[in-house]
């Protein structure tokens, strides 16, 4: 199903899939990104980023590496309708909140039906893979970007300024987009290399967004005693919209968790452009 022109929400119970991914560098490349409607930057421990990437348009075959979930998620896969989240765990105290949230969790082994596998090319424990059709609840064919609450059209809104390139950066990590004007596409790059598919294509999104957001410390530590970022999605603020080479300085606004996430430029709706979406959180 194509996005909704106006963004509106997919009809009730329809299902996504969300999918945890490693992002360090002998995580790379990952697998399956690139039939992702979202995919989403998120900061961890040391700085470091990892990925969620949500499903709905299309189910590839294989998707990963898979990682272990964070808080950040649950907040942020609130705006969906009880989607499936794959990760390759979490630490003992987060599990009740993972239990508690709206959504489908489905780790290894548990309830996932031999979807998760281990791959020789890569060492453990970036090597973990899902196969997304053995989850027994395959997504629909809905945009998770509809989902989300944003708004595709075609024709490029008015206002914004001419930009070629944009870099975001992590304490520990950054994340590059260049315009290709030929495949009308923000090139994706990542630790300052080009991200590409398993394939070898290029990584490629329609629209990127860098949205501002508070990323405090959480409750929570990795094995390593590193307190575990949580980003908060929920609230208002300042964001940059890229899109057919131009840049918008918009505001986006999540008022409750239960909602989609809108931006706006000038007090408008602010369209993306129809295709993969890239949002990358970055600290206020």
């Amino acid at each position: 199903m194509p996005p909704d022109a106006n963004g509106s929400a997919p009809p009730a119970g329809t299902a996504l899939l969300a999918v945890k991914i490693d992002n360090v560098g002998a995580a790379r490349p990952q697998t399956g990104l690139e039939d992702a409607d979202i995919v989403y930057a998120e900061q961890v421990e040391g700085g470091l980023s990892r990925l969620m990437a949500v499903f709905g348009s299309k189910s590839p075959d294989v998707v990963g590496p898979v990682r272990s979930a964070r808080e950040t998620d649950l907040e942020l896969l609130r705006q969906f309708d009880r989607p499936t989240l794959a990760y390759s765990g979490a630490q003992s105290a987060l599990r009740p909140l993972i239990d508690a949230a709206p959504l489908r969790a489905v780790p290894p082994p548990g309830e996932s039906g031999g979807a998760y596998f281990r791959s020789g090319g890569k060492p453990a424990p970036h090597n973990l893979y899902l196969r997304p059709e053995k989850l027994g609840r395959p997504t629909p064919g809905t945009n998770a970007g509809a989902a989300a609450g944003f708004r595709f059209a075609a024709a490029v809104p008015a206002g914004g300024r001419p930009e070629t390139a944009r870099t975001v950066r992590f304490p520990s990590a950054r994340f590059g987009f260049d315009w290709s004007a030929a495949q009308r596409r923000w090139l994706v790059s990542m630790d300052g290399n080009a991200a590409v598919t398993a394939g070898g294509t290029r990584l490629a999104a329609a629209t990127v967004v860098v949205q501002y957001v508070d990323v405090q410390a959480s409750r929570f530590h990795d094995k390593f005693g590193s307190t575990s970022p949580l980003t908060r999605t929920v609230g208002s603020g300042r964001a940059v919209v890229l899109r057919d080479g131009r840049a918008y300085d918009a505001q986006w606004s999540r008022p409750g968790a239960g909602g989609g996430t809108s931006f706006t430029a000038d007090g408008q709706p602010l369209p993306f452009a129809p295709g993969q979406v890239w949002v990358v959180f970055a600290k206020k």
